[in-house]
């Protein structure tokens, strides 16, 4: 089927050669994870473990899983998971990385899809206990009110997202000079950019063109309570787990911009629980 979503051909290009870099970046680790580290950071374990009391057998859809580590960290917990993204080459690398944890023995129940998010109803007929998705996920994503309805639709009654990302606050400045601000929080048109690097590894001279979106925070919460989720929980984080912007410091796994420390938002979460 034709793409109907036109911004996402050139995210789907370039996330296809994101991706490769990744995998073989310091950034992600790829032989730390198959000898057993957890890619999951403390914000995510603890919510998990204060909203899932028992995660073994439970079914998670997992949203924009990139190349799976997240997703085969839930599984290695005891989870069913079924990863979703865009990327077909990402797919494929969470493919291998599943064949080689199972080839090592580990009991992975896992499965990948390869679509646009947006399109998962035409992949997918299955409800699910959680939907889990974190960290660089809505700003590829024109819609809250359709992925609100999406979170709604493949959750059971009483079934809970788990939502981790980058808060929409942080996006405001230049990357380059953080004392300027070059967007407006309530920014509504399509951000179209081209830059060389990567956040994985800044130095790469590979070219990439991207399509973003802004959401403010109650364009979030608005849209899953639109759509019959009840909000039982939201925190703001005053650290980043990732080292992914520009003039970061790092306190023990904590990464700040360094012109503003701790006193600004850097990562939020919600929980939402289908009503």
């Amino acid at each position: 089927m034709e793409d109907k979503y036109e911004y996402t051909k050139q995210n789907k290009v370039a996330w296809n050669k994101r991706t490769g870099i990744n995998f073989t970046s310091e950034f992600y680790d790829v032989k730390g994870f198959l000898k057993g580290t957890n890619s999951l950071k403390k914000i995510e374990l603890d919510l998990l473990q204060k909203n899932i009391s028992y995660i073994k057998e439970k079914t998670i859809l997992h949203l924009q899983c990139h190349f799976g580590q997240d997703s085969l960290s839930l599984s290695r917990m005891g989870a069913d998971v079924t990863g979703v993204d865009i990327s077909d080459t990402a797919i494929n690398f969470a493919n291998e990385l599943k064949s080689s944890m199972k080839a090592n023995g580990e009991n992975i129940k896992a499965e990948f899809i390869c679509c646009n998010v947006f399109e998962l109803e035409e992949h997918l007929d299955k409800k699910f206990d959680y939907i889990f998705t974190s960290y660089g996920v809505l700003g590829w994503l024109h819609s809250m009110e359709e992925w609100a309805k999406l979170i709604s639709q493949f959750l059971n009654p009483g079934g809970k997202l788990i939502l981790v990302e980058f808060h929409p606050f942080i996006w405001l400045f230049d990357e380059n000079d953080y004392s300027k601000i070059i967007y407006s929080y309530f920014n509504r048109s399509p951000i179209i950019e081209t830059k060389k690097g990567t956040y994985s590894d800044p130095d790469s001279e590979v070219e990439l063109t991207d399509v973003q979106f802004s959401h403010t925070i109650s364009d979030i919460i608005s849209n899953l309570i639109k759509h019959g989720m009840r909000i039982t929980d939201m925190q703001e984080y005053d650290y980043s787990p990732y080292g992914c912007f520009n003039e970061l410091d790092n306190l023990n796994g904590k990464y700040h911009i360094e012109p503003f420390g701790d006193k600004l938002p850097y990562v939020f979460s919600v929980i939402a629980e289908k009503e």
